[in-house]
This record gives C-alpha cells, sequence and structure tokens, in this order.
C-alpha cells in the first residue's frame, strides 16, 4: 500500500523531476504521429531506417533545446532542425519540405485549441496546474495523441493527399510558399494565446479560434490541391496538343506513302526484274530512313512516354533535331512515369544532354541521333543512352565535364558542369561518358 501511496502522491502533486522523465517518451509519441501526419498528407513511402532516424533524431534535439534553451528560441530552433532532416533525409523539394515541418503543428494546435479549455474547465485546473501535475498531463496527452490518431485515420480513409508537383510555375510557387509561411505565424501566434491567456479565454473564444483555424486550414489545403490540378491540366493540355501536332506530322507522312505506294511497289519491281540487287538495296536504305522516322513518330505518344514533362521535352527536342535534319531513332523500354530519382533534376539532364546531343551531330555530314530508354532489371538500374554523331574526334570525355569548358561558341560552358552537380548530389545515379569513331555516347544509370 505504501508504494501505490507513494506513487499516486508522485504522479498527483507538483513533481518537475518526473514531468521531465516523462517529457522523453512523450516527444518520441508526438514526432512520431508527426511523421504519419505528413508522410499520409503527402503519400510518402518512408523506410524503417528513415522513420527511425527522424523520430530518434527530432525527439533528442527537441528534448535538449526544450531544458537548455528558452522560449521561444527552443520552438525556432526546432523548426528550423525539423525542416533541414526532412530535406535531407527524406529527400523533398522545397515545398514539401515546409508543408511537412508546418502541417503537423498546426493540427497539433488547432487540438489542442479544441480540448484545453473544456479539459481545465471539466477539471477545475488552471494551465500551470496542468503542466506542473503528471497524472493531468499523462491525461491530457493521452486525448491528445487519441484525436491525432483519429485524423490521422481520417486522412487514410478519406484518402486526403496533396500531391505536389516539382516543376510548376513561379507564381504558384509564390502563393504557395506565402500561404505557408501565414499559417506557420497564424500557430506561432495562437500557441502564444493558448500558452498565456488559456486561463482567462471564454470557452466561445477557444472554439470560436479553433473554428478559425479550422477553416483556413481546410481551405489551404483545398487551394493547394486546386493550384496542383490546374498545373497538371495545364501539363496535359500541353502534352495533348504536343501529341496533336505530331498526329498531324505523322497523319502527313502515311498519306504521303499511301500516295507514293504504288511508285514504291513499281520502283521495287524494276529492281528485281533487272536483277539490280547492289541499287535495291540502295533503294530500302533510304525507304528504311522514311519508315523509322514514321516509327519515331508514333513512339512520340503519350501513352508510351507516360510522363508528360518529359514527353513534352522528348517532342520539342525531336522536332527541333527534325529541323536540322538529324535523323532521331528513338527506343523506349522503360516505364518513365517510375522513374527513381527527381522528375525534375531528370528532366535538367535529358535535356542538357540532347541539347549537346543535337548541337554536335548537327555539324556532322551523317547526322544521327540514338535515344534509348530501358529497364536494366539483372543490374536494378534504368538506363538512358543518349548517343550521337560528332565531328571533333580529340575531345575530352573528362574535361567536358569542367565549368567554363565548352565546344560551342558564345558558350559559357556550364551544361555539363550542371549535371556533374545533379549526379553528385545523388548517390544512386551514374554518368558513363564514352566515344568510338562514329558516336559520342553518354549514358545515364539510375539504381535503384
Amino acid at each position: 500500500m505504501d508504494i501505490l501511496n507513494n506513487i499516486w502522491i508522485a504522479i498527483s502533486t507538483p513533481n518537475e523531476w518526473l514531468i521531465n522523465i516523462l517529457s522523453l517518451p512523450f516527444l518520441f509519441i508526438e514526432n512520431y504521429l508527426c511523421m504519419l501526419i505528413f508522410s499520409s498528407v503527402l503519400n510518402l513511402s518512408l523506410s524503417k531506417k528513415q522513420k527511425i532516424i527522424y523520430v530518434s533524431v527530432i525527439s533528442i534535439e527537441a528534448f535538449l533545446t526544450m531544458n537548455y534553451l528558452p522560449i521561444p528560441f527552443n520552438t525556432f530552433v526546432n523548426y528550423i532542425v525539423i525542416a533541414i532532416l526532412i530535406y535531407k533525409l527524406l529527400d523533398l523539394n522545397l515545398l514539401k519540405c515546409i508543408f511537412a515541418t508546418i502541417l503537423p503543428p498546426i493540427i497539433f494546435s488547432l487540438l489542442g485549441i479544441l480540448i484545453s479549455n473544456p479539459f481545465l474547465t471539466i477539471l477545475h485546473i488552471t494551465a500551470d496546474t496542468l503542466i506542473a501535475i503528471p497524472i493531468y498531463r499523462i491525461s491530457y496527452n493521452i486525448i491528445m495523441y487519441a484525436l491525432v490518431f483519429v485524423v490521422i485515420l481520417i486522412i487514410h480513409l478519406c484518402n486526403l493527399n496533396v500531391n505536389f508537383i516539382e516543376d510548376i510555375s513561379t507564381k504558384n510557387k509564390v502563393i504557395i510558399f506565402s500561404n505557408l509561411i501565414i499559417g506557420f505565424m497564424t500557430l506561432i501566434i495562437n500557441s502564444i494565446v493558448t500558452k498565456y491567456y488559456i486561463d482567462t479565454l471564454p470557452l466561445f473564444i477557444t472554439f470560436f479560434s479553433f473554428i478559425s483555424l479550422f477553416v483556413y486550414l481546410g481551405l489551404s489545403i483545398y487551394s493547394l490541391t486546386s493550384i496542383m490540378k490546374l498545373s497538371l491540366t495545364t501539363k496535359k493540355l500541353e502534352s495533348a496538343e504536343e501529341y496533336n501536332n505530331t498526329l498531324h506530322i505523322l497523319h502527313d507522312n502515311v498519306r504521303g506513302f499511301k500516295h507514293d505506294f504504288d511508285n514504291i511497289v513499281t520502283t521495287i519491281g524494276g529492281y528485281i526484274r533487272t536483277e539490280d540487287m547492289k541499287g535495291l538495296k540502295n533503294y530500302y536504305l533510304q525507304l528504311e530512313d522514311d519508315c523509322q522516322r514514321v516509327n519515331n513518330l508514333y513512339i512520340l505518344n503519350p501513352d508510351i512516354i507516360n510522363n508528360d514533362g518529359i514527353y513534352n521535352l522528348l517532342t520539342k527536342k525531336y522536332n527541333e533535331a527534325d529541323s536540322k535534319n538529324i535523323k532521331v531513332n528513338i527506343t523506349i523500354l522503360l516505364d518513365l512515369s517510375n522513374l527513381k530519382m527527381k522528375i525534375y533534376e531528370f528532366a535538367r539532364i535529358l535535356g542538357i544532354l540532347l541539347d549537346n546531343a543535337i548541337e554536335a551531330s548537327a555539324e556532322c555530314e551523317e547526322k544521327i541521333i540514338n535515344l534509348t530508354f530501358r529497364d536494366d532489371v539483372k543490374n536494378s538500374r534504368q538506363l538512358i543512352i543518349i548517343e550521337n554523331t560528332y565531328k571533333n574526334k580529340d575531345v575530352n570525355t573528362d574535361k567536358i565535364f569542367e565549368k567554363g569548358i565548352s565546344e560551342k561558341e558564345n558558350h559559357m560552358g556550364l551544361g555539363l558542369w550542371e549535371v556533374r552537380k545533379i549526379i553528385k548530389k545523388n548517390n544512386n545515379i551514374n554518368l558513363y561518358t564514352s566515344k568510338t569513331d562514329t558516336f559520342f555516347s553518354q549514358q545515364l544509370e539510375i539504381y535503384y
């Protein structure tokens, strides 16, 4: 009985030592719930290792700052560390990183505003008592964690996801960034009000504050979703326009073949009747070039190139090469919607490599670019191979990646230097450069 009585006294009277002991497991639970919130809303698949590192680092850091830094500096440091860890560990872009940093505290703040005043009123205690006495603190946290878990379940059941598109317009980025910053400032202000005036605020004021924040959060998520849908629709329209242009070109080529079909058959028959195999071979090679061009136009199809951004890029580069009489051979044996790297960085690399290939092959008598996308399952990697004819056979395949090195007039030589910077940032990407007497080759390897 003495033991139970001592335990009861320890948890039912002010006990700063026990509160400090309990704060560490509470921090682990809270940060785990925070991770579940932003990973659910952003639809992230986190590995077990990522989860353990995130929860452990943030919880220990929060415990140290809470005990050794004064308010509000500990809060700002905590948010900065969270943002940096999310950016580095989870490899998210800036907007996703800010959203993942701010959303969980907003939800916790919302629920805190909702339950704090009723909790204090029902138990007839003050905010200082809630903070100082373990039994009240434990009860309050259990209620809070239960409500947060319900919110997470609702997110899963209702599929409340925000899909951030990486290459949205600057205007939309500014709108989203401003929205998130305003949300963060609103969160800070409400947290201060709740902390210092919860005892004196009437119940209807805290309820109104909750409703205001809740409506703001709902409208913000709705606005973000609308912006992303609008950006996605715009990209689809651009893809549809590009595809429509491709279909027109394909249609004209097919009509040309149909119109010339009798002449083609007659010409082949003439070579056969005269047994001119050499002439037939030369004629067939020329005919094969036209057939390959039609085949490439067929491949430039959004159903085959199933990524709107990459489709637009490839279509633009193909038309640019075609305008310079460059023969482009395209082979796609890869699901481009499942690339194992950031699509923004991939598009930058692909665009730079294709620009270089077009400029190099345009200088040659035989203008050829071979572009291959394929999945090397055996070696767990995705391959993008760009081969092009080139004039300067003495080109140094090592120095071309240095800043300021360029084979082109009036160019700063930053393209391949930028490519190398992107590759160094990612530990699963490699670029292998080689050359033969005919082709200069760049092989982008994405490991998974």
